[in-house]
């Protein structure tokens, strides 16, 4: 019928190359790029401005703990990118990982979110650079703006920022230019961050005071606040309790997503099936390492309930006497926004390049520079970015880039679950399953622990990568619930938002990319698919007994 042709046609994965031919790109990306990348999209402005909005209003000073809970709950979705990212070694970060394990339609909605995670935090980045840079001129350029160009309509910014517009284009052209080119500026930038860091580090631990994490209700009286007052919580290492230490986790999490801009690099990485695990682990480690240290030398510095929402450091530099430290602070916080800048712009460009070469969106936009670089794709993402940072109000727009990116990481989770049981004897057993199966509805939670064993007891997927997830099925079945409790927690306009901007993408892929796809016709069943890649695993071993 046509239905179950239809059905068929959105289900066509793209197959693995075992072997990777030649993409157009060239491999010049190295471990150490990779992590300097991993670091600077991860580890950007919120390092300067979130552990003073958590630690005031959720955690207080046991925001420590809140970052070490958000970076666990970031390593069960990193351990799942990293395995994808050694078995499969292409542009396009989570929307490939969808496409090979689960369908061309799955991967287009993975696809798509990323899309608007990456345009939302390029923008909003660009915003945040634009507000550091003007608070060291005294906000002349805001105050000249919203003088001469005011723009009073709701859903729209201020004036018009042309400062950030210009930045954002000016980002593009780098990146356009050159991966590598992007790399060696994002490297320095980097190292400059890293360096301010260490000196906010070691300076919390000499200025501060472990008394400020044993503040009490009577600290609050010192400093003219009403004892009665819970705003500020009961004092102590937990103010809140350990539920306002999960809660800060909430938003820490957030200060985590950029490790996979790592992944969308494959093809252009020197051993992509080595580098791209290696550095999106060593950059969140490094990165967990930072907001840690940072977050426990400002709550040392000074008392969680006087920390400024939004300049924190500075402030708190100014609370011990060391006001010269703020120029400091000011400088890290910059590269630290240009080296963010630049990770959502990278990935956000080769996703685009990607869905255009599988013909899901605009084939022009896979065009190749005789640089070896997505240049069209580039420009024409930065371009939007640009379009939505110059009118509209992104503050409203931030939790909407949340959960494109909450759900790309639950369905790389998701994948990794298929991929442990795409092997016929796997799936003869499941399919053995269906009789009885629909007893075990009535009791959720039976069902649950029942699935997660029956995985565990698969047969697992044979072809070995150089990474692969430990403790399978638990680590992807923990990420799926974390990620799903953090979706559920945004707040119906954002999901009224979501839902129309998934309208959009789906009304483009049913009109355009259903027609134009380069899988159409090539209907491999998951059997076909890795069953080609399990006999190659096979000849290998049989070939190579060491192994």
């Amino acid at each position: 019928s046509d239905c179950k042709v239809l059905v068929q046609t959105v289900s066509v994965k793209k197959p693995i190359d075992p072997v990777g031919g030649d993409s157009g790109f060239s491999r010049r990306l190295s471990t150490i790029d990779l992590i300097g990348l991993g670091v600077g999209s991860t580890l950007g402005g919120g390092v300067y401005v979130l552990s003073g909005e958590v630690a005031r209003e959720a955690a207080g000073p046991s925001i420590v703990l809140s970052f070490l809970v958000a970076a666990v709950a970031s390593v069960f979705s990193a351990l799942c990118y990293a395995e994808f990212g050694a078995r499969v070694p292409k542009m396009g970060s989570a929307y490939l990982y969808t496409y090979v394990t689960v369908g061309e339609l799955w991967a287009f909605i993975t696809g798509w979110n990323l899309l608007l995670s990456y345009i939302i935090g390029t923008s909003s980045v660009a915003k945040a650079f634009t507000g550091a840079f003007d608070d060291l001129i005294d906000n002349a350029i805001d105050q000249t703006l919203e003088q001469h160009m005011p723009m009073n309509s709701p859903g729209l910014a201020p004036y018009p920022d042309f400062f950030s517009a210009a930045f954002v284009m000016l980002m593009a052209g780098v990146l356009a230019y050159g991966v590598k080119e992007s790399a060696i500026l994002n490297t320095i930038f980097t190292g400059l961050n890293v360096a301010v860091l260490i000196f906010i580090i070691i300076s919390g631990f000499v200025k501060g005071d472990i008394r400020n994490w044993r503040l009490s209700k009577t600290d609050f009286c010192t400093n003219n606040f009403n004892s009665s007052d819970s705003l500020f919580g009961s004092g102590g290492f937990f103010p809140f309790g350990f539920e306002g230490t999960l809660s800060g986790a909430a938003t820490c999490f957030y200060g985590f997503v950029g490790f996979d801009c790592i992944a969308t690099t494959g093809e252009e990485v020197e051993n992509p099936k080595k580098a791209v695990p290696q550095g999106i682990v060593v950059s969140l480690l490094l990165c967990f390492l930072a907001y840690f240290g940072v977050s426990a030398s400002l709550t040392l510095l000074m008392p969680y309930h006087l920390l400024d929402y939004h300049s924190p450091l500075p402030v708190a530099f100014e609370y011990v006497g060391w006001d010269p430290a703020k120029y400091v602070v000011a400088v890290g916080s910059l590269c630290a926004l240009s080296t963010s800048l630049l990770g959502a712009m990278l990935p956000m460009a080769r996703v685009l390049f990607a869905m255009a070469r599988d013909g899901l969106l605009f084939k022009p936009l896979s065009f190749v520079s005789s640089r070896q670089s997505p240049v069209l794709s580039t420009l024409v993402s930065g371009a939007v970015a640009a379009f939505m940072v110059l009118l509209f109000d992104l503050k409203a727009l931030v939790d909407l880039g949340s959960i494109g990116t909450i759900f790309a990481y639950t369905l790389v989770a998701v994948c990794i679950l298929v991929l442990s049981l795409l092997l016929s004897e796997a799936l003869v057993f499941l399919q053995s399953l269906k009789v009885w199966a629909v007893v075990l509805v009535s009791v959720l939670v039976f069902i649950l622990v029942l699935a997660m064993v029956l995985i565990w007891r698969q047969p697992q997927n044979s072809t070995r990568a150089s990474f692969m997830v430990p403790w399978v099925p638990l680590i992807p079945v923990l990420s799926l619930f974390i990620n799903i409790y953090l979706m559920v927690q945004f707040g119906a306009d954002t999901w009224i938002s979501y839902s129309v901007w998934m309208l959009l993408g789906l009304v483009i892929y049913f009109s355009y990319g259903l027609h134009h796809s380069t899988q159409r016709g090539q209907t491999h069943s998951a059997q076909e698919n890795f069953a080609r890649i399990i006999r190659n695993s096979v000849h290998f071993q049989n070939h190579n007994p060491a192994a």
